[in-house]
């Protein structure tokens, strides 16, 4: 593992874990703060410095074009959900956009059944794809860097999946779309926000259920960490409410959290370049896939997730690639 990203593991420190209705979240630290200053997807669409709309009048599902008007760069979270214009999209990778700059930004699909216009920009959704979504696109989305050089997700395997979530829950959404589904569980949702409070200095979070680790997230700088907290929050509870288990563990979740930022430290390392600043960094071990955007060698944002057989090798990919090419 390249040495920086290493370091950067190594010196993660845990909070207090916060426990509710099957979902153990621990606080993460990290070192960075001060060293590098971006916007969030957020802050920056409400400070009017950040424009994102379809590529060209037609579209084309798998790109989108983002204009960052200020001078500070952007930082757009892998999963991170658009809503607006054609059809809703997510963020295929992390990218922190270019100061001043225009740049097509890889995304995918996650309203199946619309394709025209609703608005001409699009807006800040407030939501992160579920954590099982995301991480079956995370492995999507390596092997076509590894085969292609493209930030391209199958998405017909997003759609899957989406649709699978739906389904999971009892939601039947007239267009497919993902923030459909979140909608319907505003309110559970909600508690989950109230349950798993942002403390001071953190940065990122651990989350485990029925006391095993599913994934974290960890970002460079509290105030963006601060922006993004109950989007995450939302995206693992997602996993709970779709079915995935409210029991929790008596084990100690932090013994098992430092195991897994063990395992992980085994994980085979592919770089590849970024399409805003800095270095893409991909990760697969035997039972976790990951990913960090590195830029001025510094780690802007990491994310790892426990991973099935399904999340590291894909379902069904090829045919759902070939499906996912019907509206480009």
């Amino acid at each position: 593992m390249e040495q920086s990203i290493e370091g950067y593991i190594e010196a993660i420190e845990f909070g207090e874990a916060q426990v509710y209705r099957g979902m153990a979240a621990i606080p993460l630290f990290a070192p960075g703060d001060g060293i590098l200053h971006y916007l969030t997807l957020k802050a920056a669409l409400e400070a009017g410095v950040l424009i994102v709309t379809e590529v060209n009048e037609g579209g084309s599902v798998p790109e989108l074009m983002a204009k960052n008007t200020g001078d500070l760069p952007i930082l757009l979270l892998d999963g991170e959900e658009l809503a607006g214009a054609k059809q809703n999209r997510v963020l295929n990778t992390t990218i922190l956009l270019r100061e001043k700059s225009e740049t097509v930004i890889p995304v995918s699909c996650t309203e199946h059944g619309r394709w025209h216009y609703r608005t001409g920009e699009f807006h800040d959704s407030d939501v992160i794809m579920a954590r099982t979504v995301r991480a079956s696109k995370a492995r999507t989305v390596s092997d076509s860097l590894r085969n292609e050089r493209s930030y391209r997700s199958d998405q017909g395997q997003v759609w899957d999946d989406i649709a699978h979530m739906s389904s999971k829950i009892g939601v039947n959404s007239e267009t497919g779309a993902m923030r459909d589904v979140y909608l319907s569980q505003e309110e559970d949702l909600d508690k989950y926000m109230r349950a798993f409070t942002l403390v001071d200095k953190q940065k990122g979070l651990l989350v485990l259920m029925g006391g095993k680790v599913v994934g974290f997230d960890v970002v460079s700088l509290e105030s963006a960490y601060a922006g993004l907290h109950g989007k995450l929050v939302k995206s693992y509870a997602m996993d709970i409410l779709a079915g995935g288990g409210r029991r929790v563990s008596g084990k100690d979740h932090h013994k098992t959290g430092r195991l897994f930022l063990e395992e992980i430290l085994s994980c085979r390392q592919e770089s590849y370049r970024s399409v805003g600043h800095g270095t893409d960094y991909r990760f697969e071990g035997p039972s976790a896939v990951g990913s960090a955007l590195v830029a001025y060698e510094k780690v802007v944002h990491m994310a790892f997730f426990k991973a099935g057989q399904a999340e590291r090798t894909g379902r069904m990919s090829g045919s759902g690639q070939r499906r996912g090419n019907r509206m480009r």
